[in-house]
């Protein structure tokens, strides 16, 4: 009868502090985050809303998506890449640029977790066939597929220089 006496006191001081906490209290939503991707020049960014109650870590990586074709899962998740960029997110919007990419089509994959303390409370990933569904296999919390406005990109091959002016900067060279 004692031990269930502490064990009711203890659970009933622990319920306030739970809710006082915003940490502990808050619960990460599907909707918490999104991507929008875009490609300017050589430059994919990804720009990141974030409405959870803290602070993401996030990662944007490209992987070759040869003639525009999704590569199978296996492919992507090895190891080697090399076109990224990560950090932390503050709630609001960022963005995070994966910058001298190489032309091509490429699959742009995104991650961010949100973290309380050392455990990892959530995680959104990119909408990529088995992509949530591998992540929720191999990682201990909740992961969120986020819909976005794309997932193969294409960087297009630099415009060639122009042997000679044409006639519009003649033009204006000469006053014409």
């Amino acid at each position: 009868m004692r031990m269930l006496t502490r064990t009711l006191l203890g659970t009933a001081a622990a319920i306030p502090l739970a809710l006082a906490t915003p940490g502990l209290a808050a619960a990460a939503e599907p909707t918490d985050v999104t991507y929008s991707f875009a490609v300017d020049g050589t430059s994919v960014s990804n720009t990141i809303t974030s409405a959870a109650d803290g602070t993401l870590s996030c990662a944007t990586s490209l992987a070759p998506a040869q003639d525009g074709v999704l590569p199978p899962l296996e492919d992507i998740l090895g190891p080697g890449q090399t076109l990224y960029d990560g950090g932390d997110i503050e709630p609001g919007t960022s963005t995070q640029t994966v910058s001298d990419v190489p032309p091509g089509s490429y699959v742009v994959l995104a991650t961010c977790a949100l973290q309380d303390g050392d455990a990892t409370e959530a995680m959104w990933v990119s909408d990529y066939p088995g992509f949530a569904e591998y992540m929720a296999t191999v990682l201990p919390w909740t992961v969120y597929t986020v819909q976005q406005a794309s997932t193969v990109i294409t960087v297009p091959e630099a415009a060639p220089e122009q042997a000679f002016p044409s006639l519009d900067d003649l033009a204006d060279a000469f006053g014409s």
